[in-house]
């Protein structure tokens, strides 16, 4: 079950580069479901902790807080369900969904560079569109559904890792970008939908990381919009004030709403 009053997070993508942050930052303060394909997030789990090389046995503070770690391929049949049956099965409840998990793959010559782009298209779409939906819906039916009053007094949401390319146009992105505009409307039409019993759902859609923005800065935005009362929104982060459009706001690092 849950360490006392910390949040529950389910976490996918922990093993890229944001995903090994968040955890790397925030395992202290959340309880993580860190699911990942590869390698493991570079901190404590059942699986790997640090250890004192002068002193094996010694206990050290590091290792109080672990993330459970849980090793899948959402894109497969059932591994949705499996991840979702477990972390219910180790902390009893889920707060914060966080759907990272992307597939990106840039095509330089564009979508007419022989069949490279096209046979990338459902790739990209099952794994930064159907795996959030996926997701998103069997945690609803698993556990919030009917939690309406637990659901709002404890703030649970989702928080869906977008892209600026969501709303913006870059050569040889036309596949990630149409993706991660289809991320963006699943989301506010998962916020219009789970309003009903309580649960908000947002996307962060930030610039490059860590090229433009730090990747320390996008994981910070993902604490906030979870600490936050919005929903249905997409926010920019690290994205000029002329980029981003829209009539929604929450006080993120250099965020901006898409």
């Amino acid at each position: 079950m849950s360490t006392g009053e910390r949040r529950v997070c389910l976490l996918t993508g922990a093993s890229g580069t944001l995903g090994d942050a968040f955890c790397r930052a925030y395992y202290r303060d959340y309880d993580i479901v860190a699911v990942c394909r590869t390698r493991t997030p570079a901190a404590p789990s059942q699986l790997e902790w640090f250890v004192d090389p002068f002193a094996p046995k010694t206990a050290l503070p590091e290792n109080d807080r672990r993330l459970f770690v849980v090793r899948a391929d959402l894109t497969q049949p059932g591994e949705v369900e499996r991840v979702v049956d477990l972390a219910l099965a180790r902390f009893g409840h889920v707060d914060l969904l966080v759907n990272n998990a992307a597939q990106v793959r840039l095509h330089p010559r564009g979508i007419v560079d022989g069949d490279a782009a096209l046979e990338q298209f459902d790739p990209h779409f099952m794994l930064n569109v159907g795996v959030p939906l996926h997701l998103s819906a069997r945690l609803a039916q698993r556990c919030w559904l009917h939690r309406g009053a637990e659901n709002r007094a404890r703030n649970r949401n989702i928080v869906n890792v977008s892209s600026i390319s969501g709303s913006e146009v870059y050569p040889g992105q036309t596949v990630y970008s149409a993706s991660k505009a289809a991320l963006n409307q699943v989301t506010r039409s998962v916020a219009a939908e789970f309003a009903e019993f309580g649960v908000r759902a947002n996307a962060i859609a930030p610039n490059s990381f860590p090229a433009l923005v730090s990747t320390e800065r996008v994981a910070q935005a993902i604490v906030e919009l979870d600490a936050s009362t919005v929903s249905g929104g997409v926010y920019g982060v690290g994205v000029e004030p002329d980029a981003a459009s829209g009539s929604r706001s929450v006080r993120l690092p250099d965020a901006m709403p898409t």
